[in-house]
């Protein structure tokens, strides 16, 4: 079983505009809302994919309704905490005359002590997890010290006599924290890794040092993502990167969730690290060729992954 956590999860109401103007009407030319958050993304991806994931974290109101349904409508399950707050709605504008595109994400409901101890006893009671993948930004009422406990608790779960491997995808002191528990992997990008390294990172040596940094603090395996330059993998004995084809983006938003997806695909499947970069890189290429935020297609994530470079930088 693979569990998905993402605590403040979202209706993205996504629209197209012709072009926006300052002080007058704009038309909306189309409109669709999409589930999302980080780790929700990850569950849909997945059941694009073919691989059947659990949806856990909050929500709340009738916006956390229409949420679970469009999951559930979805094939994917959940087993979401209700809490009092209403979940958040975040706005994309696409404008379609330049192909920019505006995101505004809202705070999301306070989560009150009570909800969070009723996640964590939740996550204790899971059942043969195989894969724990957390991903996402706190809600207000929560501190950057709940990823730690949360990962830490998902570390304790087994499957057939196996830990649960621990996916981390958040961001700032979040990440930090976090790390602290040592998750088995970590998704940053490379202006994340920056942050938590304390310097600037531009050429691939220098992400490739900061990446060694954090697997000798107990991390095993580190992603770095630098958008079109592709994924950093970097382990114990292992370095890789991986380079997508060129492509005609039509949208970024998810694309990074994807590429989660996309390596634990990899991994359910059997596959090396090297293979599972391959997969990453191919299921986030192929969310950027959806408009709005529709995710990676199973047709386009396997028409990619034969396009997708790969580089063995050490294997030992």
């Amino acid at each position: 079983m693979i569990y998905t956590i993402t605590l403040n999860p979202a209706i993205d109401r996504t629209m197209w505009v012709e072009r926006i103007r300052d002080d007058e009407p704009n038309r909306i030319v189309r409109e669709e809302n999409y589930a999302g958050g980080k780790s929700v993304d990850v569950s849909k991806v997945l059941k694009n994919l073919g691989v059947e994931s659990t949806a856990l974290g909050f929500i709340g109101g009738f916006a956390g309704m229409e949420l679970e349904g469009r999951l559930l409508n979805e094939g994917i399950g959940t087993d979401f905490i209700r809490v009092s707050g209403e979940t958040r709605t975040n706005i994309i504008i696409h404008e379609m005359s330049t192909g920019r595109q505006l995101s505004f994400y809202a705070r999301g409901p306070e989560i009150r002590p009570h909800e969070l101890v009723m996640l964590i006893e939740q996550i204790e009671a899971l059942r043969a997890p195989e894969i724990v993948t957390i991903g996402g930004s706190l809600p207000p009422g929560l501190s950057p010290a709940v990823y730690r406990r949360i990962v830490a608790e998902a570390k304790k779960c087994e499957h057939n006599g196996c830990r649960a491997k621990v996916f981390l995808d958040v961001d700032g002191l979040s990440l930090r924290s976090g790390i602290e528990a040592c998750p088995d992997v970590i998704k940053p990008n490379i202006h994340e890794l920056s942050e938590l390294v304390g310097r600037e990172l531009k050429e691939i040596d220098e992400v490739l040092a900061a990446a060694r940094e954090i697997n000798r603090r107990g991390v095993e395996v580190v992603l770095v993502s630098m958008g079109p330059r592709g994924i950093v993998l970097v382990s114990a004995h292992e370095e890789y990167h991986a380079i997508p084809p060129q492509v005609r983006v039509e949208n970024t938003v998810g694309a990074g969730d994807s590429s989660v997806a996309g390596f634990i695909y990899g991994m359910v499947s059997g596959k090396s690290l090297d293979e599972c970069l391959i997969y990453a890189v191919a299921a986030g290429t192929a969310t950027t060729l959806r408009k709005g935020t529709a995710l990676a297609s199973r047709e386009d994530f396997e028409l990619l992954i034969p396009q997708v470079t790969l580089k063995t930088l050490k294997r030992s």
